[in-house]
């Protein structure tokens, strides 16, 4: 039962680069221009509003900007125009006089009456998110904010880093199917699991392992919007983002100024129900990409809905004893297929990527997916690769308790293959191996849980209906709990915000700078 990652990188940094560069033709006034015309230069000094007692030289120090040259750590370019910094913080806030820990964070400069500093992240959990602040300069969002993005600790260029397995142990595991469900398979697969998870221990540190996760992250961000000289924050989160904003909003409500929320995860949904949901939504995702591709009649799935589960399967199934051929000499094993063809279910814009894809595996030959697998696992062209998977897992692995029933791991592993018929290899046994988190080296710090964050400020949450990786419902269920807009958005990908479609847009930006609520029941 594999558990995706909740952002395609390129996707989400590129939504916010059109929108920055489109912009979103909203006139502010009124209550934003108040709020601005009330600031001056010297209401943005590090150490605004609350300051946690024993942690004031965290939080009133102060950022020294410079180039970003330097600071990109997973291939994606940073603006010229763009600022980074790095800022100090404590590995565990319960010890604050112990070890310290680097976060990167990047900026785009307001270019009119400044409200104050956004903050931003693309979600994951592992993805950079400095490329997030892009250079926002004439547009309704970076006239009014310095945008703001960060890389959470242990990601990308924020130091010290979660590093687990070297660049040819990344290319063998990938390369591994995993596909055996006898007891052998997956006694096998459960050795590779505690191994992995041994090595992310020796290289990375236990300690450091033990305070990576959300918990910890939200006390970074408000350390981050003290020094940024911001008395509350305000911040835009996608996917994995969401529980980002959340949690914040349920340790610190008090300084909630503004938040907006696309692509959401349910805070009381345990990972079984989650992954769960998420295959469904690959389903419903792969089913319209195939309508869509049957189209034409030289489709690679054919032109019966009846069988394109069953087609996409006489493709890559081989894939398993043989991998496909490509330019690069590792092939397109079963695995990488498979991701790749998730990667691109992420969006309709990588729709007919993915269907030259399949039409050359057909044809014998994986380059393309093999190129949208190495998009979504962050391996670079000289065979490096960004550490997003590794922090993915040791996020994961600490946020929510892990299923060591091994009753229950054949039990969800049956259901996904249940709900999403084209990812089912037909190798089900009613058993399943127990993943990694199953072996973490450290004990998990969340569990899943309704959010109980009285005193917010309105929020506003917004959700797509056909979305792959975090299905509608899990959005209709947090804005429950936040007290929050709901703003729907009939379509078929993951996330929307400030991808230029104004419907969403508009409202989002005259929230976030005049604090107006989007009109009720909002569908785009």
């Amino acid at each position: 039962m594999p558990i995706l990652r909740r952002v395609p990188v390129v996707l989400a940094v590129g939504a916010l680069v059109v929108a920055m560069a489109a912009g979103c033709g909203s006139v502010v006034d009124g209550a934003a221009k108040g709020e601005a015309a009330g600031r001056t230069a010297g209401a943005f000094a590090p150490g605004a509003g609350a300051v946690p007692a024993g942690l004031e030289e965290f939080y009133t120090q102060t950022p020294q900007w410079e180039s970003c040259e330097g600071y990109s750590t997973d291939g994606m370019p940073l603006a010229s125009s763009l600022e980074c910094a790095e800022i100090t913080v404590p590995v565990d806030y319960a010890d604050p006089t112990g070890d310290t820990a680097k976060i990167a964070i990047s900026r785009s400069q307001a270019t009119g009456p400044k409200i104050g500093s956004v903050l931003v992240n693309p979600g994951g959990p592992g993805a950079s998110g400095l490329a997030m602040a892009t250079d926002g300069g004439g547009t309704a969002l970076g006239d009014r904010f310095d945008v703001i993005g960060f890389d959470p600790r242990g990601i990308g260029a924020s130091t010290p880093q979660v590093r687990c397995l070297t660049p040819p142990e990344t290319d063998a595991q990938r390369a591994d199917p995993g596909v055996d469900m006898s007891p052998e398979g997956i006694a096998r697969t459960e050795a590779k699991n505690a191994d992995y998870a041994r090595k992310c221990a020796e290289r990375t540190g236990a300690e450091f392992l033990e305070h990576v996760g959300t918990r910890e992250v939200v006390r970074d961000m408000d350390v981050i919007r003290s020094v940024l000289g911001d008395e509350k924050l305000s911040y835009l989160g996608y996917s994995y983002g969401t529980r980002l904003g959340s949690s914040y909003a349920e340790t610190f409500p008090a300084n909630v100024r503004a938040m907006v929320l696309d692509g959401a995860l349910d805070p009381n949904q345990d990972q079984v129900q989650e992954v769960v949901l998420q295959a469904a939504g690959f389903q419903k995702a792969f089913d319209a990409f195939a309508a869509d591709c049957a189209q034409s009649d030289d489709c690679p799935l054919g032109t019966d809905p009846a069988r394109f589960s069953a087609r996409f399967k006489e493709l890559v199934d081989p894939l398993v004893d043989k991998p496909a051929d490509t330019t690069d000499p590792r092939g397109l094993g079963y695995r990488d297929a498979i991701t790749g063809v998730q990667q691109a279910l992420y969006s309709q814009n990588l729709w007919g990527m993915l269907r030259g894809g399949l039409s050359s595996l057909a044809d014998g030959h994986g380059d393309t997916l093999l190129q949208l697998a190495d998009t979504y696992e962050g391996r670079q062209e000289d065979g490096s690769y960004s550490n997003i998977e590794d922090v993915f897992n040791a996020v994961r692995c600490v946020d929510d308790p892990p299923v060591t029933d091994r009753a229950e791991a054949g039990a969800a592993d049956t259901e996904f293959r249940r709900a999403a018929p084209f990812l089912d290899d037909g190798r089900g046994t009613g058993n399943a191996p127990l993943d990694t988190c199953a072996f973490w080296p450290v004990p998990s710090s969340g569990s899943p849980h309704t959010i109980d964050a009285p005193g917010l400020p309105h929020l506003v949450v917004i959700s797509t209906t056909e979305d792959p990786a975090t299905p509608y419902q899990a959005g209709v269920e947090l804005a429950k709990q936040l007290g929050a807009s709901l703003i729907t958005y009939r379509g078929t990908q993951h996330t929307v915000a400030m991808s230029g479609v104004s419907c969403v847009d508009d409202p989002v930006v005259e929230y976030l700078t005049e604090l107006t609520e989007p009109q009720p029941d909002l569908t785009c």
